[in-house]
């Protein structure tokens, strides 16, 4: 009795060690990032590797903010964000709702028909032509509307919504409730993980788009936080190539890229704590049934 357990004494000790191993190894490029953006340019070319700097500096992050129309940038994302994620979940939860319900006509057409959009599209030429044929060029509706359900979502929440008790619903409806009343009082309350899941999915994808952004924008104070930070680091890179002599510039560009980087995912992993405990529970209940 006593040697398994130390066996298992043993064996839960070397699981944790390589656990903490493995959590290390995923924050040690956080953290490389976060160092290097606060280093000085000489330090950096003296180290090297850069885990604790010496010297705090901030000039990365002045040359960053300063000139490039940022301030506009964050407002453009944020409303994006914000408005982009709200109008996914809205269309995502009424077309899941009401493929979820099997006494729906054409509701095998209807998910064939969600199916293959998964598998095809209609390509980027076409795309391009129909935002441009709806009048959204230049506009920040551009960056939402095209992408306003993702067939991928719709299917975990459709899922999630198949295995809700009907019994729930159907008392409700013989109690007078409608469908909109039984979805807003009922399943909503209950879908709370899977519409958190699919928020921060939803999230994460118009925080961290550019593509869209250098596609339909061309007006520079409609764009994207991505799409100014890339200009920002094309051309820092291009100083630097043409100032192959000095040997702080490369440093510095190096200081500024994790600078960049810093700002554009940093506020979007203070969200992802609020949603922590929704997320895993949300994903695997909504992922159980097709």
């Amino acid at each position: 009795m006593s040697t398994t357990s130390k066996r298992e004494k043993l064996l839960q000790g070397v699981n944790y060690a390589a656990l903490l191993l493995a959590g290390l190894i995923c924050l040690f490029p956080f953290f490389y990032v976060l160092s290097v953006s606060f280093t000085p340019a000489a330090e950096v070319v003296r180290r090297g590797v850069v885990l604790i700097p010496e010297q705090i500096t901030l000039y990365a992050y002045n040359q960053v903010l300063q000139g490039y129309g940022l301030g506009n940038a964050y407002q453009v994302t944020l409303f994006r964000t914000l408005v982009g994620t709200g109008l996914n979940l809205v269309f995502t939860i009424l077309m899941a709702y009401a493929l979820s319900k099997k006494s729906l006509p054409g509701r095998a057409p209807l998910l064939m028909i969600v199916i293959f959009t998964m598998l095809f599209n209609g390509g980027l030429i076409p795309t391009y032509l129909l935002t441009r044929y709806l009048g959204l060029l230049d506009t920040v509706w551009a960056l939402i509307v095209p992408g306003l359900i993702s067939a991928f979502n719709l299917i975990i929440v459709k899922g999630f919504f198949e295995q809700l008790p009907q019994e729930i619903e159907e008392s409700a409806k013989v109690d007078g409730a409608g469908d909109m009343r039984v979805l807003w009082r009922i399943v909503l309350p209950l879908s709370m993980p899977v519409i958190a899941t699919i928020g921060l999915f939803y999230a994460v994808f118009h925080w961290n788009s550019y593509f869209d952004g250098i596609m339909y924008i061309r007006d520079q104070q409609l764009y994207p936080l991505q799409v100014v930070l890339r200009n920002i680091l094309l051309n820092f890179q291009t100083q630097t190539a043409d100032a192959v002599s000095d040997t702080t510039l490369p440093a510095s560009f190096l200081s500024i890229q994790m600078a960049a980087v810093m700002l554009s995912t940093v506020p979007i992993l203070l969200v992802y704590p609020f949603l922590q405990r929704h997320f895993a529970k949300g994903v695997l209940l909504g992922s159980v049934k097709g």
